[in-house]
Formats: C-alpha cells, sequence, structure tokens
C-alpha cells in the first residue's frame, strides 16, 4: 500500500520530528509512502493547485499567518475522502475541528504510540473510503464511493441514494443494506443513514451535515447513540 503525506508546519523541528515518526511507523507496516514537508499553509495551498494526490495531511494549527483550520476548510470544499490530523499545543482549539471532519488532534509533544495509531486508524478510513455501491440504472451504471452516501430512502418500490447527487432506482431497502457496511445504519423501515453525515440526534429526528432531517421511529435513539459512539 502506498500513502502520500502532507505535513504543514512551520517550526521545522516539530516537522522533522513528525516526518521521523511516519518513517517509522510505514517501516513497521511495510508501507510504502511519499513525505511532502511545507512551512506555510500558503506553500501548501501553491502546491495542492498542481498536485492532490494526498492521502492524509498533519496540519499544525497555531501557524504565523494561515492557521490550520482554515486551511482544512479550504480543503474540504473539494476533498472529502482526505484524511486530516491537526498538530497543536492548545486543547481550545479541539472543538474547531468538528466541520472539517477531523479524524483526530495530536497534542504537543507527539507521543510515539498514539501517533502510530492515529495512523492506523487513518489507515483504515482511506480503505473503507475505496469500497463503493454499484448501482445500474436504465442506460447506466453508477459507482459511488460509499462515503459520499449520506443517506437512502424508500418509497414504495423504488430506493433513492442521496449522495452528491441523487440516485433513484428499482430495489428494496434490504438489497441497498447488503452491499453497505458498519458506517451505516438502519433507521426503521424507510431510511438508512451514514453515520459520520449525523449532527445531531432528538427523541424524534436524525438531522444531517447537508441540513436534512429525518424521522426517528420510536425505540431507535438508544441503538443509534450507540452505533454512533462505536463510529467515533
Amino acid at each position: 500500500m502506498k500513502i502520500n503525506f502532507a505535513i504543514c508546519d512551520d517550526n521545522r523541528i516539530d516537522s522533522q520530528y513528525v516526518n521521523e515518526l511516519i518513517k517509522k511507523w510505514a517501516r513497521n507496516k511495510k508501507y510504502q509512502i511519499l513525505i511532502d514537508i511545507f512551512q506555510s499553509a500558503e506553500a501548501f495551498l501553491f502546491h495542492y493547485t498542481q498536485n492532490k494526490e494526498y492521502d492524509i495531511l498533519l496540519l499544525d494549527i497555531e501557524m504565523k499567518k494561515m492557521d490550520g483550520v482554515t486551511l482544512a476548510r479550504m480543503i474540504r470544499k473539494s476533498n472529502k475522502s482526505v484524511q486530516i490530523l491537526f498538530i497543536t499545543g492548545y486543547s481550545q482549539y479541539i472543538a474547531e475541528g468538528y466541520d472539517v471532519e477531523a479524524l483526530h488532534y495530536l497534542m504537543k509533544p507527539i507521543k510515539e504510540e498514539k501517533m502510530f495509531d492515529v495512523l492506523d486508524r487513518a489507515v483504515t478510513k482511506l480503505i473503507q473510503n475505496e469500497k463503493h455501491l454499484l448501482l445500474k440504472l436504465s442506460d447506466e451504471m453508477i459507482k459511488i464511493p460509499l462515503h459520499e452516501i449520506i443517506y437512502i430512502d424508500v418509497n414504495r418500490n423504488y430506493v433513492t441514494i442521496h449522495a452528491n447527487k441523487d440516485y433513484t432506482l428499482k430495489k428494496t431497502l434490504g438489497e441497498i443494506e447488503k452491499e453497505l457496511d458498519e458506517r451505516f445504519f438502519r433507521i426503521g423501515r424507510s431510511a438508512i443513514v451514514n453515520l459520520k453525515y449525523i449532527t445531531r440526534i432528538t427523541k424524534t429526528e436524525v438531522f444531517l451535515s447537508n441540513g436534512f432531517s429525518l424521522p426517528l421511529p420510536r425505540g431507535i435513539y438508544d441503538a443509534l447513540n450507540r452505533a454512533i459512539i462505536n463510529e467515533i
């Protein structure tokens, strides 16, 4: 497996330390890696316009001009699958990363064991993002990455997959469910939701990051809460 990394940190000592940790982790796992190091968010963005082939980004939050969270927001506008790890010396920044779906915050000084564990999780996410749903529509075959599916609902004999766009086909919800993985949760008879797109739940509704909400059947609340916790 080959993994492309980018480290963005204006502290050369810190970025070199992270670089060496990644290399050690990769040797232990026998992964092929490529690591690019940038001293500012602006330098990264200049390069990123020409090369977007990164799998894992390690972004320092406190940089002199553009900070890591602002940089992550810009990246997320066009890239939902790259794994973002924030590096920070201050715990008060942690809440700022939820809207960019950061995988984890690494607190300085970074501990080797913690770093390796987070990198393992990032690879698991990358592998998940390679999975897809193959749909046979009336005049074409469509391959939809599972990580792009927000939710799926059913109306009579037709299901609609809601992703970057909507796809409707004649199939049962049960048939679609068999092709999904553990990041999806079925809420009653009429819908399946991707856990990562849930922003809030109440006893009667599930609220999604695209602004939509779905009714939550009675008796599902506790099980859905447990599923969300297990997915984090």
